[in-house]
């Protein structure tokens, strides 16, 4: 599936409803990892039901436990395309026999891509066509290449606009989950941090409270590249791995486990929680400078 403009050509595949290429016809020049497997295969998957890892790669629903994957199943699930036209593409995922195996809930799935001029707006909607009250995360993962692919992070930063410092925490390396127990503060010069290697050496940075709602990549002179406007996502991950030319961008409506945490679903920190025949809806964009 593709999108264009006088700015922009995007494409998107069924295959997880994954945003695949956003090409800068301007610059003549790819701002979407291109899924090399040599460092990562995906570009920009959409997480759900669950974003990152449950502790024990388990999930308790109502007294019984469900085995998970991380970042969940939509991923790697065909979804059916709704909307077709040249600026905007919707598709669908719902639950069904195998996905109510690992996740015993009634689902809908939109995920939705519009473009704007040089922004492609990013849409995710969750419809509970049932009675009972379903529980997710959601988020996302676009992954942005480098503007010199040298595969080096050195010089590259990241600008928060209007930000002095912000929080994070990392992974547990033994659980997958979140170490809550240590907090890391990151320092900002002007609003912005540089990019290293070092940054990723414990997996991604998570990032609570809403504290991100915008961010942009720069280049190695200082100019913005490639930026998103997430407001309303109460968590946020940065990752990369090591040596790799590009950095995860990842709005997030909830996040992995705390390290520990085996309680049920319902009682999972920042949970979504959708009553029956309720719609949850996010968005954020995807801006290119």
């Amino acid at each position: 599936m593709k999108l264009e403009n006088e700015y922009l050509c995007v494409e998107i595949s069924e295959e997880g409803a994954e945003l695949t290429r956003i090409y800068d016809k301007q610059k003549e020049t790819d701002v979407l990892w291109e899924g090399n497997p040599v460092y990562w295969k995906r570009h920009s998957p959409v997480l759900f039901p669950n974003v990152g890892k449950t502790y024990h790669n388990t999930v308790r629903i109502q007294g019984t436990q469900y085995p998970t994957s991380q970042h969940g199943f939509a991923r790697d699930n065909t979804f059916t395309c709704t909307v077709c036209k040249k600026d905007r593409a919707e598709f669908l995922l719902h639950s069904n026999e195998e996905t109510m195996e690992v996740y015993p809930f009634d689902f809908e799935l939109y995920i939705s891509y519009t473009l704007t001029e040089k922004t492609v707006e990013v849409k995710w909607k969750v419809r509970n066509p049932s009675d009972e009250t379903i529980y997710f995360t959601i988020g996302g993962h676009p992954a942005f290449r480098f503007a010199e692919q040298e595969g080096k992070k050195d010089g590259y930063c990241l600008h928060f606009p209007g930000k002095e410092s912000l929080q994070y925490i990392l992974i547990d390396p033994n659980s997958g989950t979140a170490n809550v127990d240590e907090t890391f503060q990151m320092e900002l010069q002007d609003a912005k941090y540089p990019l290293s290697e070092k940054l990723f050496e414990n997996d991604a940075l998570i990032f609570d409270d809403g504290q991100i709602e915008e961010v942009w990549i720069c280049r190695k002179d200082g100019t913005p590249y490639v930026g998103m406007k997430c407001e309303g996502f109460p968590n946020f991950g940065i990752w990369s791995v090591k040596d790799a030319p590009f950095v995860c961008l990842e709005p997030w409506a909830g996040r992995c486990d705390n390290r520990g945490f085996e309680g049920d679903i319902s009682e999972k920190p920042g949970i979504n929680k959708l009553e029956g025949m309720g719609t949850f809806t996010k968005t954020y964009q995807i801006v290119v400078a």
